[in-house]
């Protein structure tokens, strides 16, 4: 029996273009890292996975409940890859049969656990192996990955993340429509863009 959809979230970067850790950044009366916990939280998929490195025990200090499972990435100068694989460790070791995972991130202020729920659903009812949010002409975060790719993930270098696997073969990939995906936030023009179109 599988242990559901894992839900890792990579919150290891150092927000060098921004300046200060971008996971505390509020909007909405909570940080973007709590935000996207809660959305991860809400969806009831299975066990969320939260990846830290920079800045990790200021991070750390903000992550509500013990359901939460942390991972530390040594390697986070590395890139998003090395939080992926850190992620997916940390998940298979806790839940070696786990059907899949969602991998996200906590710069795209506008996620939600129906966008969450709605990748998983789709692999539920196309059976392909890679869900991915669309926006724009882009596939990407969030996205869903069975876990027959978790061999790939592993196999992942460098700061390109997981795309090469999203467009790798697009027989094996399915693609959920995220219109407010386009908004994330790297430099503070991003962040002050986002708060004037809220008051707006």
């Amino acid at each position: 029996m599988s242990a559901g959809c894992g839900i890792i979230i990579l919150a290891a970067g150092a927000s060098t273009r921004l300046g200060s850790p971008k996971q505390l950044l509020r909007f909405e009366n909570s940080s973007l890292l709590e935000r996207t916990i809660s959305c991860a939280c809400q969806t009831g998929l299975g066990p969320v996975v939260v990846v830290l490195g920079a800045n990790a025990e200021s991070l750390k200090n903000t992550i509500p409940g013990k359901e939460i499972i942390t991972v530390f990435n040594g390697n986070w100068q590395e890139g998003m890859a090395s939080s992926i694989r850190a992620g997916l460790d940390k998940t298979k070791e806790a839940f070696p049969l786990i059907e899949g995972v969602i991998i996200t991130v906590c710069d795209q202020p506008f996620i939600t656990s129906q966008l969450l729920k709605d990748l998983y659903n789709k692999h539920k009812e196309s059976r392909k192996p890679v869900v991915a949010a669309a926006y724009r002409d882009i596939l990407g975060t969030p996205v869903f990955f069975h876990r027959s790719l978790f061999d790939e993930l592993n196999e992942l270098k460098g700061d390109r993340g997981a795309k090469q696997i999203v467009n790798k073969d697009s027989s094996r990939l399915a693609s959920v429509p995220f219109p407010m995906g386009e908004t994330d936030i790297d430099t503070k023009e991003d962040y002050e863009r986002l708060l004037q179109n809220k008051k707006a």
